[in-house]
């Protein structure tokens, strides 16, 4: 390795790239409970209806590979290395690597902007097993001006697809946890709905709300209200055109490519709904640039 190398860990969920690896990766989804044939075959038509495979590995790396390129344009040196909590390359195998390449210090990063025990925490929880250097992680990024200014600049866009006179809902979306996180104070809710009202100010949006999406298990509540529902209310209220945002994904993967294109289009068009969503970040450079500000602020 180059001498005085700072290593970046940038941390997942995951996604297999092929069919046959979908109930394996439930399986580490559930916590090593395998789904039933009904349960796979469910998640294999979904995939299906996205093409067959998620893009989120590739885009992953690619944004790795963005980043370790912004941020080697000044003088201290980075690799930028990727670990998935739920699929290859498993986090504590980005560990293993940085180790065996020399790595000393890093700055461990979830691609995700907002904190959650059950998400970033247990993202983080992974790595700090495996750990065997020393490694500054940011736990949460939902509220960096650079963020803050790329997620407004998407929404922005996304209005301008509506004419004018047809200007309706922001729904910003993230996945839906279960509702027990909040006895444990969790600040997952309160931080998404501190980004939210901070580029609904800065837009002067008249009509927004946070919803949720992916709620697994029926046996316990989780947050809501459901996108889904939330799309029925403005039906109900004659309030004809809606922009989705998906804030608390940073990437196209299944929930943005199915729950959002397929599920909530559909029911947008037997409601009579306009509906939009805004375009991932994946790689875009000024998503870089963000990413690139946050781990320079928090070097070890």
């Amino acid at each position: 390795m180059v001498h005085g190398e700072t290593g970046v860990l940038l941390m997942a969920h995951g996604s297999p790239g092929r069919l046959d690896d979908l109930e394996a990766y439930y399986t580490h989804i559930r916590g090593g409970r395998r789904p039933s044939p009904e349960e796979v075959a469910r998640l294999k038509e979904r995939y299906r209806r996205i093409g067959g495979r998620s893009p989120l590995s590739q885009i992953t790396h690619a944004q790795a590979q963005a980043l370790e390129k912004n941020l080697n344009r000044g003088g201290r040196r980075f690799r930028a290395y990727v670990g998935m909590r739920h699929w290859r390359p498993f986090i504590h195998e980005a560990v293993g690597q940085m180790v065996i390449d020399g790595i000393q210090e890093a700055v461990g990063l979830a691609l995700t902007p907002h904190y959650s025990r059950l998400g970033v925490g247990a993202y983080i929880e992974a790595a700090q097993q495996a750990l065997d250097l020393k490694v500054r992680f940011v736990e949460s990024w939902h509220d960096h001006p650079l963020f803050l200014g790329a997620l407004a600049e998407r929404v922005r866009q996304g209005l301008a697809r509506f004419p004018q006179e047809e200007r309706g809902t922001v729904i910003f979306t993230a996945h839906s946890l279960p509702e027990r996180i909040l006895e444990w104070d969790d600040p997952y809710p309160r931080q998404l709905q501190e980004t939210c009202a901070t580029v609904a100010q800065r837009l002067g949006l008249a009509h927004w709300r946070l919803a949720y999406q992916g709620a697994r298990r029926a046996d316990e509540p989780w947050l809501g209200p459901d996108v889904l529902e939330v799309l029925d209310r403005l039906a109900q209220q004659d309030r004809p055109a809606a922009l989705i945002c998906p804030v608390g994904f940073v990437a196209d993967h299944l929930e943005v490519l199915y729950d959002i294109d397929v599920e909530c289009r559909e029911r947008a068009a037997q409601l009579g709904l306009h509906l939009e969503r805004t375009i991932s970040f994946n790689d875009d450079p000024r998503f870089i640039r963000a990413l690139a500000a946050i781990v320079e602020e928090n070097l070890p």
